[in-house]
C-alpha cells in the first residue's frame, strides 16, 4: 500500500526522517508532501506519531480527468462499497491547480455526486453528507488534468492533538503540526535527551511547551484523539489500531520520567490560563510549568547550564507595548543569563532580527497558515567574569572603533555644550551604519543599505553585532537604541512614516528645546549636520522677518525665533510637520501673531505674488519629491535655478537667502544665477562630528548684487 502525508513548506525533509524512524518504507520526499509505503499498520503509525504531517493519505483511485465529466465518471467507476458502508456519513475534501476545472468547490462537488450516484445505482439509496463531522473524508487531488482519490485516514488534521479548547485561543497561534517542526529544525530532541531544558518566554497558548514535552517524553501526538477517519473504513483493522495504541501508551509512560524541566511564562495572565487549560488537557499538569512572568525577568528553568530558548515573537496583534523594546530586551536578558544555551525564534520581519543582537547560525523559510515567518537559530555565546560579550574579532573592532570616538567627541561634546551628535558614521566599511547619541541616553542606528555585491546573511550579522555592542560601549540600556534601515529614498519617502508609535522625547540644544521622534520616520525630526546652520540663524536673526521654506519640523525657525526675529513664518506641505514645528516653537514659549505657519506646497507658494518681504529665508528643499499632494514633480538640481531665483524675488533690501541641499552630487548653475552674489559656505556649517562626512550637505549663502 502507498500513502502521501501532506505537510508544511520547507518541513518535507524532517517529515521523511520522522517517517523512516516510525519505520515506515519507500520515504519519497515531496513537494508539499513525503510519499511512503508499507502494511496497514504503516498508515497506522503515520497517522499515530507524526508529528509534522497535516494529513495521512491512501490512495484509492487515480485517472485522467480532463473536464468534468471525466471527473464525475472516473469517481462513478470506483467501488466505493468496498471502502465505506451506505449507512456512514461522507464528505470530500478537495484542491485543484493547473486543471480544466478551476474552482476546487465545484470539483469536489462532481465528487460527491458521483459516489452518491455509484450507491444509488447499487443499493437504490445514497450515503448521508455530513461536511462538519463525516464518518469518511475522501481527499480529491486534481493536479493537471489527473485526479487522485484518497482516504483520508486522519479524518480531520493531524494538528488536531486534542488538548485544544475549540474557539479559546490566543491571536496568531501556532499550528501543532508547525511547532512540532520548530523544535525539531531547532535540535530539540537532542538537547532533551542531554538533558537540556527548554524556555518559552512569550509562550501565549503553550503549544511550543506542550509539543516539546510530547517530542521529549516519547508521547505520540495523536494518543489522545479521538476521532479517525479510517474508523468507518471497511478495511480497518481494530486489533491492529489497538496494539499501536498500547504500545504508544506503554512508551508514554517510561518517557514521562524522564521528562527534562520546561517551562513557560507570558506577560498576558489570560494566555496562561489558556496554556494551563492546554497543558492540562494534554496529560501534562505538574510537568510543564507556566507563569505569569516579564520577558526581562526569565532565568533558565531550575538553573539548567544548557537547553533551549523558543518563542515566537509577537507579529504585533497579541503586544501592547514596543516591538522594537520587546526584541531588544529579549536579546539582552539571552546574552545576560542564558550564555551556552541554544536560542531559536519565529519572527516576521527581518528589521527586527536585528534588535536581537544574534549571531545567527542557521535560517529557515516557514509558513504560520498563510502569514510567511522566518526560524532563526542561534548559540548563546557562554560568558565568563571579565569577558565582554563581544564575541567576534569584528564586533569587537567596531566597539573599539566606537569608544575611541566616543572618547574624542565626548570631550568636545561637554566643552561645547551640545548634547546630541553623531558618535560613529560608518568608521568602518563592513559596519555601515550612523550612530547619533540623543541626551547621552537614547541612541539612533541608521543602516546603509549594503550593496548587492555584499552577502546580505554577513550584513545581518554586522547589523546584529552593532546592536549588541552599542549600548554597552555607550552606557546605555539596550531597549533607548532604535534602528532604521536607510535606502536610497525617492520622492518624499524620507519624510514617511516608518511606524506608528507616535512618542516624542524632548532634547535640548544650547538654549533650544526639539520633540523628537525615534520611532516613526526614518529621521528624528532634528538634522544634528545643521546645528552650526542654526547658531548661524540665531546670530543673524535679531529684528528681521525669517522665513523657513520647506520647514520640516520647525527648527530653523526656533533658531529665528531665539535669535530675536521679529516674524518667524514656516512653509510645508506636511500637516504633521507644520504642526511638529508648531509644538517645537511652543515649547521655546514662542507663541502669538509674529509665528505663523501654513501648509502649502513650497513651489506653488512661491509662484503667487507677495507683497511681504523677507531679511532672512533659510530655502532646504528635498533632493526629489513626487509627492501626490504637489502639482508636479521635483528635482533640486533641475530645478535649484527656478527656486532660487522666486525666493530670492522675496528678500528685502539687503536680505539673505541660505540655500541648502543633501544632493551629493549637487552642482550650483552659476551661470543661471549671475545677478546673485552667491558663496558655498558649507565648510563653515560641517560640524566636528559630521567631519568624516563633509558631503552631508552644502550650503549657501545667497544676496542681491548691488545694482
Amino acid at each position: 500500500m502507498r500513502f502521501f502525508a501532506p505537510v508544511a513548506r520547507n518541513l518535507e525533509t524532517i517529515l521523511g526522517d520522522e517517517l523512516r524512524a516510525i519505520g515506515v518504507g519507500g520515504v519519497r520526499p515531496a513537494t508539499a508532501g513525503v510519499s511512503f509505503e508499507g502494511g496497514l499498520e504503516a498508515g497506522y503509525r503515520a497517522c499515530l506519531w507524526s508529528r509534522f504531517a497535516s494529513r495521512i493519505l491512501m490512495p484509492i483511485a487515480r485517472y485522467d480527468a480532463p473536464d468534468e465529466d471525466a471527473l464525475y465518471e472516473g469517481a462513478l467507476a470506483v467501488p466505493w462499497e468496498e471502502h465505506f458502508a451506505l449507512t456512514s456519513t461522507f464528505a470530500i475534501d478537495a484542491s485543484v491547480r493547473d486543471s480544466a476545472i478551476t474552482h476546487s468547490g465545484y470539483a469536489g462537488l462532481k465528487v460527491k455526486d458521483a459516489i452518491a450516484d455509484h450507491f444509488r445505482e447499487c443499493f437504490g439509496e445514497r450515503p448521508s453528507v455530513d461536511t462538519d463531522a463525516p464518518d469518511i473524508l475522501i481527499n480529491l487531488a486534481l493536479r493537471r488534468g489527473v485526479a487522485t482519490l484518497s482516504l483520508d485516514m486522519s479524518g480531520e488534521p493531524l494538528h488536531r492533538r486534542g488538548y485544544r479548547r475549540p474557539g479559546v485561543q490566543t491571536a496568531a497561534p501556532l499550528k501543532e503540526t508547525l511547532a512540532a517542526g520548530v523544535l525539531a529544525l531547532a535540535g530539540w530532541r537532542g538537547i532533551a535527551v542531554d538533558g537540556g531544558a527548554l524556555l518559552d518566554p512569550m509562550c501565549g497558548s503553550g503549544t511550543l511547551l506542550v509539543e516539546a514535552a510530547l517530542m521529549a517524553g516519547d508521547i505520540a501526538p495523536g494518543l489522545r484523539r479521538t476521532r479517525w477517519g479510517f474508523k468507518a473504513w471497511t478495511g480497518h483493522e481494530p486489533e491492529v489500531w489497538d496494539g499501536l495504541i498500547d504500545e504508544a501508551m506503554e512508551r508514554a509512560e517510561a518517557g514521562i520520567e524522564k521528562l527534562p524541566p520546561i517551562e513557560g511564562s507570558d506577560i498576558d495572565p489570560d494566555a496562561i490560563e489558556i496554556a494551563r487549560g492546554c497543558i492540562a488537557r494534554a496529560g501534562l499538569d505538574g510537568l510543564v510549568s507556566v507563569g505569569v512572568r516579564d520577558v526581562r525577568e526569565v532565568t533558565p528553568p531550575h538553573s539548567a547550564p544548557r537547553g533551549l530558548l523558543v518563542t515566537n515573537l509577537p507579529y504585533g496583534e497579541r503586544l501592547t507595548g514596543d516591538l522594537e523594546s520587546l526584541y531588544t530586551a529579549l536579546g539582552e536578558r539571552e546574552r545576560r543569563v542564558f550564555g551556552g544555551w541554544r536560542t531559536a525564534v519565529l519572527l516576521t520581519d527581518r528589521a527586527l532580527e536585528a534588535r536581537l543582537g544574534m549571531h545567527v547560525d542557521k535560517r529557515y523559510e516557514l509558513m504560520n497558515g498563510r502569514i510567511p515567518i522566518e526560524l532563526v537559530v542561534a548559540e548563546v555565546p557562554k560568558r565568563s567574569a571579565g569577558t565582554a560579550s563581544v564575541e567576534d574579532e569584528g564586533a569587537a573592532m567596531f566597539a573599539n572603533r566606537l569608544r575611541k570616538r566616543m572618547k574624542h567627541l565626548g570631550k568636545w561634546a561637554r566643552r561645547e555644550g551640545v548634547t546630541c551628535y553623531r558618535v560613529y558614521d560608518a568608521d568602518l566599511p563592513e559596519y555601515s551604519v550612523a550612530i547619533d547619541l540623543y541626551e547621552g541616553r537614547w541612541a539612533h542606528i541608521s543602516e546603509y543599505a549594503p550593496p548587492a555585491t555584499v552577502d546580505a546573511d554577513a550584513a545581518r550579522q554586522r547589523l546584529a553585532a552593532v546592536m549588541r555592542v552599542t549600548p554597552e560601549v555607550l552606557g546605555i540600556r539596550p531597549e533607548d537604541v532604535f534602528l532604521k534601515v536607510r535606502q536610497r529614498q525617492r520622492g518624499t519617502e524620507q519624510y514617511e512614516r516608518a511606524g506608528t508609535h507616535g512618542e516624542t522625547v524632548e532634547v535640548h540644544e544650547g538654549a533650544s528645546t526639539f520633540l523628537v521622534n525615534f520611532t516613526d520616520y526614518l529621521d528624528t525630526g532634528l538634522f544634528l549636520d545643521h546645528r552650526p546652520m542654526r547658531k548661524r540663524i540665531m546670530a543673524e536673526a535679531e529684528g528681521k522677518l525669517f522665513l523657513n521654506l520647506f520647514g520640516y519640523t520647525g527648527t530653523m525657525s526656533v533658531a529665528a525665533a531665539l535669535g530675536g526675529a521679529r516674524q518667524v513664518m514656516t512653509v510645508d506641505l506636511s500637516n504633521t510637520y507644520i504642526e511638529w514645528a508648531r509644538a517645537n516653537m511652543e515649547r521655546n514659549s514662542f507663541e502669538g501673531v509674529r509665528y505663523e505657519y501654513e501648509q502649502a506646497d513650497c513651489l506653488q507658494w512661491l509662484r503667487k505674488k507677495r507683497e511681504r518681504r523677507f531679511d532672512l529665508i533659510f530655502l532646504d528643499p528635498p533632493s526629489f519629491s513626487n509627492s501626490k499632494r504637489m502639482s508636479d514633480t521635483f528635482d533640486v538640481q533641475r530645478d535649484h535655478v527656478h527656486l532660487i531665483t522666486r525666493a530670492t524675488d522675496l528678500l528685502a533690501p539687503g536680505g539673505t537667502l541660505y540655500f541648502s541641499t543633501n544632493l551629493r552630487s549637487f552642482t550650483l548653475a552659476t551661470a543661471y544665477l549671475e545677478e546673485l552674489d552667491i558663496t558655498d559656505i558649507s565648510a563653515e556649517t560641517i560640524p566636528p562630528d559630521f567631519e568624516r562626512n563633509p558631503r552631508i550637505h552644502r550650503v549657501f549663502k545667497i544676496t542681491m548684487r548691488p545694482s
